[in-house]
């Protein structure tokens, strides 16, 4: 079952979107130099279709997209959670952090809007470093999904 700790209004998760993220416990990917050790243990409340009822009732008139923020210990549970949020609730966008370097071929990638990839590694960074691992994927209309991790790559300006 998943469950979550926490959730956030965000603004640079997802790229153009104001994003509420929902922090999911029970994180089996123990990533060296994780900010968030709290989400490795199996803590919180139940997320179901009731819960994001309830996050849309409280935050849909300010937000434009809900961001599974992990889940990576029950992908499947996940995917369901996606094809919910797009059948019951179209005019939200839905976005996956994994922590995996693949995402499982038994989930259907099309359910997700965007989808990020990749265990955090200390040494090569986070999306906004050029040298990171990870990568930020948001599909396109035909059903593809297109690599937009350089959005975070802020250019300074001299």
């Amino acid at each position: 079952m998943l469950k979550y700790v926490n959730t956030g209004i965000v603004f640079q998760e997802i790229p153009d979107e104001v994003t509420l993220a929902i922090n999911i416990s029970g994180c089996p990917c123990r990533c060296p130099g994780c900010h968030s050790h709290y989400l490795w243990e199996d803590i919180g409340l139940p997320l179901n279709t009731e819960a994001l009822d309830d996050f849309v009732e409280r935050f849909g008139n300010d937000i434009t997209c809900f961001a599974f923020m992990g889940g990576d210990g029950d992908p499947k549970g996940v995917n369901i959670l996606a094809q919910y949020l797009h059948e019951t609730y179209p005019q939200f966008k839905v976005a996956w952090y994994s922590g995996r370097l693949r995402i499982p071929s038994n989930i259907k990638k099309t359910d997700f809007d965007y989808i990020k990839i990749g265990p955090y590694i200390r040494h090569l960074g986070p999306l906004k470093s050029p040298t990171t691992n990870q990568r930020l994927y948001r599909q396109a209309a035909d059903g593809t999904f297109e690599d937009i991790t350089h959005r975070f790559w802020h250019k300074i300006a001299l």
